[in-house]
């Protein structure tokens, strides 16, 4: 099968090798669009290894059909539509995944869409769900609104009818996530949000922060009492000074980190399976959609990249394999 290799001089170039070998809790899927993800362009400058004894080839999400199942499928059949999280393979024509970790694409939706899901929306369910405990009407507060993750979580928060609160670098973001159902909105370009929330007398009570390094405090400063600060990369450097600890105590704050890749497979299975019984039906209606920027050929990879790095996309970059 081809696959898209990169180099120490992070050059990706397509090679060829032996499609996955299954074991019986798993599937082959023949791929045939990939949600591109930070983690990739991390991974391809030797940041962020896959977990021990998985593919080493990019990509943590994928759609297609499946053309090859293990002894433990269940109900699944060959030709199956399917998208799911996988360790790593993705950037492939063929991908391995633990059948457990299967989603059944909605009729309704494109390989695209179905490419545009796994990884952001499982990354905020977890995040609002299972570890910040989001109650209907809750306060939230989303840094990075219209990335993936942020175009997903603004469309979880708002079906709770949470008051969604997100921060944006440029307009044109700002009308997206607008558009997405977000209640307020913070160029940081030319608004600090800590001033904001002073401003509005607003604190929240769930923050989703992909930014760490200074916004550590800043999140602390507007954090509501027994409020979740969920932190989930670093894009603001890994180091946080002087955090104020007081104020931590006094505002009872509940600080997380958290990744999902490294997670277990058992751990995936019990997001996967409750993500499907709270929200899959959602996809079928409609009511809740992927985001996608661009699609682009796989042998645009590079160009996919370069958008990603520059932080141009609003939700989605998704790559097409032919």
């Amino acid at each position: 099968m081809r696959y898209i290799a990169f180099n120490e001089h992070q050059e990706l170039s397509f090679k060829e090798t032996e499609k996955p070998t299954i074991n019986t809790d798993e599937c082959l899927i023949k791929v045939r669009a990939v949600g591109v993800n930070r983690a990739d362009i991390l991974q391809k400058q030797g940041n962020y290894p896959p977990p021990p004894g998985e593919s080493t080839i990019l990509g943590i999400e994928a759609c297609g059909e499946l053309v090859a199942m293990g002894d433990q499928h269940s109900d699944w059949q060959i030709g199956d539509k399917v998208f799911a999280i996988v360790p790593g393979g993705a950037y492939a024509q063929y991908v391995k995944v633990k059948t457990a970790h299967l989603i059944k694409l909605p009729e309704n939706l494109t390989y695209a869409q179905g490419a545009a899901i796994a990884e952001v929306f499982l990354t905020a369910y977890q995040c609002l769900f299972t570890i910040a405990e989001l109650k209907p009407n809750a306060k939230v507060l989303i840094h990075a609104g219209a990335s993936g993750v942020g175009t997903a979580a603004i469309q979880l928060a708002k079906y709770l009818n949470c008051h969604v609160t997100v921060t944006v670098g440029s307009d044109e973001k700002i009308v997206a996530c607008k558009a997405l159902g977000a209640n307020e909105t913070i160029n940081y370009h030319q608004v600090d949000f800590v001033e904001w929330a002073k401003q509005h007398k607003q604190s929240f009570d769930v923050v989703l922060d992909v930014v760490a390094g200074e916004y550590v405090n800043k999140n602390i400063n507007v954090c509501a009492l027994d409020g979740h600060i969920v932190m989930l990369s670093m894009l603001g450097g890994r180091f946080a000074n002087n955090i104020d600890i007081a104020k931590m105590l006094l505002k009872r704050v509940n600080l997380h980190a958290t990744t999902l890749r490294s997670r277990s497979d058992e751990y995936k299975t019990k997001l996967i399976n409750a993500f499907i019984q709270d929200f899959y039906q959602c996809f079928e209606l409609a009511s809740i959609s992927p985001v996608i920027y661009k699609q682009y050929s796989w042998q645009e990879v590079d160009v996919a990249h370069h958008v990603m790095l520059n932080n141009e996309n609003i939700g989605k970059i998704v790559l097409t394999i032919d």
